[in-house]
């Protein structure tokens, strides 16, 4: 049942076309001797549970590749790439939907790749992970898994999305390009400020927070992601004087949960931000900070940063600007083409 807050939930039932795209990661790994691996056979034996614990599994026809085979630590933007070539290459718009199978360890980096890339593309793209292998009792693989198909059955709504039920809790569904990363020693991830777009009984879908109106700008770029674009973490103590920019052509600044970042001087200047963005500036070097929210009060140590030059990116999580800085960077050369992508809303990735 939807209550009032809620947005009606059209549901069709015919047979589905679904393009099931294997990558590896602990939903394709098993564990033996106390090692977790990927494995040449696991990813099919979701398709097995699936069909044992899917009652209308004749209703889904897949067609399944493995373009990768990897748990997700190890990949790098080279990898998006290689996904991004093996889905376009199986003609995806003459499916219903696509499910990619994935690590969790980068899945909110991939959501946001597939996210931004695809923004364009009319169809249902999900992400299906586990937090262990499909083995063990605990895992919520095959739960993920059931959720992604039934929203390809029952609902009608483009992008990119991840379902994903936390221990304990109810399954959620997830905006790709809003999802953060799993929370520390925990396998349980949440969509930024704790909203996520659905969540799932078992049964029914029901409409959490509403997607935006699609009014995205459209763009036409390639899978082609930056090399030289370097992420920083903020901590008490971080020396700038350690941070090698020889390769860097671009840097991304993470900052506090409050917008904020070390601007102070005091215990010596190489702890100061506001000096290492001085620093960047002098070898021109880009630096952008984020996330932080927009709003008419900030605090002086932002205020400070912006006044100095720093380019703040407004209103988004910090793994979707990370991978549209390497999008912008890949795709175009003049500052006013890079700034205009980075302020455009092109997948719903503004809060």
């Amino acid at each position: 049942m939807l209550n009032e807050k809620e947005n009606p939930i059209s549901y069709t039932m015919a047979q589905k076309n679904i393009l099931l795209v294997f990558t590896g990661g602990t939903i394709g790994s098993t564990a033996t001797a106390g090692t977790i691996a990927t494995s040449d056979t696991t990813p099919f034996k979701l398709l097995q549970l699936f069909q044992q614990h899917y009652p209308e599994h004749q209703q889904i026809a897949f067609k399944t590749i493995q373009p990768l085979n990897l748990l997700s630590e190890n990949l790098t933007p080279v990898v998006w790439a290689n996904l991004i070539a093996a889905i376009e290459n199986e003609q995806p718009k003459q499916f219903d939907g696509i499910i990619i199978t994935h690590g969790t360890d980068t899945l909110s980096f991939t959501a946001a790749a597939l996210s931004f890339y695809f923004h364009a593309l009319y169809l249902p793209i999900l992400l299906v992970s586990s937090d262990y292998p499909l083995a063990d009792g605990r895992a919520n693989g095959l739960a993920n898994f059931i959720c992604a198909v039934e929203f390809i059955r029952k609902l009608q709504h483009s992008g990119v999305f991840v379902p994903y039920r936390n221990q304990g809790q109810a399954m959620q569904v997830h905006q790709g390009v809003r999802l953060a990363a799993s929370l520390q020693l925990s396998g349980d991830f949440f969509s930024v400020q704790n909203k996520s777009f659905m969540q799932y009984d078992g049964t029914e879908f029901s409409v959490l927070n509403p997607l935006k109106k699609r009014q995205f700008s459209e763009y036409a770029f390639t899978a082609k992601f930056a090399e030289r674009v370097l992420l920083l973490r903020p901590y008490p103590g971080l020396d700038y004087r350690t941070v090698n920019l020889d390769h860097a052509d671009v840097v991304l600044h993470d900052l506090y949960h409050s917008g904020t970042a070390c601007v102070s001087s005091e215990w010596g200047k190489q702890h100061s931000l506001l000096e290492f963005v001085k620093c960047c500036q002098q070898q021109d070097i880009s630096i952008y900070l984020a996330p932080a929210m927009e709003s008419p009060n900030a605090y002086q140590s932002t205020r400070t940063l912006v006044k100095q030059g720093g380019k703040i990116l407004w209103n988004i999580s910090i793994e979707a600007a990370y991978v549209k800085l390497l999008l912008a960077h890949g795709n175009f050369t003049m500052e006013t083409e890079i700034l205009a992508f980075m302020e455009a809303d092109i997948a719903g990735e503004h809060i």
